[in-house]
């Protein structure tokens, strides 16, 4: 990061700073401290403004610079090459006041080689993968550091620093508008912004000079049971390889699919299991197909009448707990499969075997009482009815020709 800004009048730098140009050394050292206290962006400053002042304590801090720039201004330094800029700002102010450590106090900007980027990719697994386990291979094509060369990119001793930007990669220009002149940054035209040059006849034949190469990795991914959807397994610097860069991290992220059967909530699985009419009133058996190789037989004591919509639990039949493995529980949502059709003699035996039927409800004396037949819908009326009127949008979706819509009639 380099700073780029614009000097105006002659006391412009001393104003960034807030002292006069007669200020020592000393006072621009503590108002500068000051300034870039209050400025800098960990702690909610502007940070244009931040870069602003650390250029001018960094012309103003060097006496030659600031003797060129008391004697002709802005002017002084484009001629002479020292408008300041040439370091980090937030690297100036480590150094001045922060030694080794933090910016405000710990943590700082790591030294050394940098990390590369994290590799992040998605594993789709089913509902029997993370009930069971799964051990998967995923191929990865990926950038190594050139064997051949050992990341150099051509001979040993061939490769040189570029001379046009000292190894920077850019290149300070400096622009004059009207009575401004700006500083701006460009890509070093000499050597593309890497830095450094070889020669063509230097340059390694494995990589061409780019000092890495591709190769195919192989991975194991192990999906362990109980692992839940979103979380992440981590493979610790197998991303792509640089020079002079930390390799970033591969990072597989598990992705559970949708399961035809089973709900998953954490630990606990959900099934729907239908039992025929028989079953719900005078008991049976009822097999549940699990998600691995075995089924469970659960048993419908007699007289322990199940009716629609009953919820039960078989506990310890859920889901294995990450790393402990500990069960969660099963819940059964039980619903009944009525019969289509019944013959006369099955309605008689039913008769004979049910409570009789209840006397229709009492209505009040002077009613008018009219003989109404119920029809069948299918399940799209079903559907619409259970969920309410429908919106102008869903009705054009529903009834793309916008026929009439029938509603209830008010009594």
């Amino acid at each position: 990061m380099r700073i780029c800004w614009d000097v105006w009048l002659t006391d412009q730098l001393y104003d960034l700073l807030g002292v006069s140009p007669e200020a020592s050394e000393s006072e621009l050292k503590k108002a500068y401290r000051k300034k870039a206290l209050a400025l800098h962006p960990d702690k909610g400053g502007d940070p244009e403004l931040f870069k602003e002042v650390t250029g001018a304590y960094e012309v103003l801090c060097d006496p030659s610079k600031r003797e060129m720039y008391d004697r002709f201004g802005a002017d002084g330094l484009s001629e002479s090459g020292g408008m300041g800029g040439g370091m980090d700002p937030q690297d100036l102010f480590s150094q001045l006041f922060g030694g080794g450590g933090g910016f405000f106090g710990g943590g700082g900007r790591p030294r050394g080689p940098r990390k590369g980027k994290d590799l992040v990719h998605r594993v789709k697994v089913t509902l029997e993968d993370l009930y069971k386990g799964k051990l998967t291979k995923l191929a990865l094509q990926k950038h190594v550091l050139c064997a051949k060369c050992d990341g150099r990119g051509g001979k040993e001793g061939s490769v040189k620093t570029c001379a046009t930007c000292h190894g920077q990669g850019i290149k300070v220009v400096l622009r004059q508008l009207g009575p401004m002149v700006q500083q701006m940054q460009q890509t070093c035209p000499d050597c593309q912004g890497a830095g450094e040059q070889i020669d063509a006849k230097d340059r390694c034949k494995n990589c061409n000079g780019k000092k890495i190469t591709q190769e195919r990795k192989v991975l194991e991914v192990r999906i362990d049971k109980g692992m839940e959807d979103g979380q992440q397994i981590t493979f610790k610097e197998e991303a792509d390889q640089a020079p002079n860069t930390i390799p970033g991290d591969v990072i597989i992220i598990v992705d559970e699919q949708p399961h035809p059967r089973f709900k998953r909530k954490m630990n606990d699985l959900f099934v729907n299991v239908q039992v025929d009419l028989l079953t719900a009133l005078a008991g049976g058996k009822v097999n549940i197909e699990h998600l691995d190789d075995h089924a469970l037989s659960v048993e419908i004591p007699a007289g322990d009448i199940v009716r629609p919509g009953d919820m039960k639990v078989l506990r310890g039949q859920g889901m294995p707990s990450y790393r402990h493995h500990e069960m969660g529980d099963l819940y059964v949502n039980m619903s009944v499969k009525f019969p289509d059709s019944l013959s006369e003699e099955q309605m008689k035996l039913l008769e004979q075997a049910l409570p009789p039927r209840p006397a229709p409800s009492t209505l009040p004396n002077g009613l008018d009482v009219e003989d109404v037949i119920m029809d069948n819908i299918d399940e799209h009326e079903a559907h619409r009815a259970r969920t309410g009127p429908a919106t102008s949008g869903e009705m054009e979706e529903d009834d793309p020709a916008g026929g009439p819509q029938v509603q209830c009639a008010q009594g």
